[in-house]
């Protein structure tokens, strides 16, 4: 028998709305009024986002031809443990920052080995610009500009710690600048877990953390909006 213990559970996902930052050139989320009360006894919406879109989770088939889709995951492979690495002292004067193996090694000099199985979540504090999209997304003329984790980091916690997965509070787990996606494609080959755009990652202890990750079950979803409750214990 399998137990999750736990005093509160957070969650991790942002409210979906028109006006929520999106991706430049993903299509808008949009709610168009189907029925009302009054005319027809109920009130009932469609909506239309990217799969992409909000709080959400990718896919391997986002990455690689004929892979699996979200609605490949089993429901045990979508609860997991997790830890937090806080990264805010290091992104404050770098948008850009790459998150590196020293950064994983000064939480492990505190926190012990990363737990094998678990998806490592990384707090920048990007989630408090998720109000002002221009500052989330922060696009120039060179690119986007926001932290993500580097390819070097993503390989030793895959390879080294036998991580399940990458989850940030930025749109991307790679950083802005990486055009390659080499963090996405590294974990999504092993049909791990990519979370993006999460939420309160700041109401989260670094250990002691259970995921459990709902996913719309698109068929050959190159990805899900998700809702993500972290409980901890």
């Amino acid at each position: 028998m399998r137990n999750i213990q736990f005093d509160r559970i957070v969650d991790l996902s942002h409210p979906i709305a028109p006006d929520i930052p999106v991706w430049p050139n993903d299509p808008p989320v949009t709610f168009t009024t189907q029925t009302s009360l009054q005319a027809d006894g109920y009130y009932l919406r469609s909506f239309s986002l990217g799969e992409h879109s909000a709080t959400h989770m990718n896919a391997p088939n986002s990455f690689f031809a004929g892979a699996m889709g979200i609605d490949g995951y089993t429901p045990e492979a979508l609860v997991r443990p997790a830890v937090v690495i806080d990264v805010q002292t290091r992104v404050h004067d770098n948008p850009d920052y790459v998150i590196s193996l020293e950064d994983i090694e000064r939480w492990e000099v505190v926190n012990g080995p990363v737990q094998s199985g678990s998806v490592v979540l990384f707090h920048t504090g990007w989630q408090s610009r998720w109000s002002k999209p221009a500052r989330f997304i922060n696009a120039d003329d060179r690119g986007l500009h926001f932290p993500g984790v580097g390819a070097e980091t993503s390989a030793f916690l895959l390879e080294q710690r036998g991580i399940a997965g990458l989850g940030i509070d930025t749109h991307g787990v790679d950083p802005g600048q990486e055009a390659s996606f080499a963090s996405n494609r590294l974990v999504l080959a092993r049909q791990g877990i990519i979370l993006e755009c999460l939420a309160s990652l700041d109401r989260l202890p670094p250990t002691g953390i259970t995921l459990v990750i709902g996913v719309l079950r698109l068929q050959a979803g190159s990805g899900s909006p998700a809702s993500v409750l972290a409980f901890v214990g």
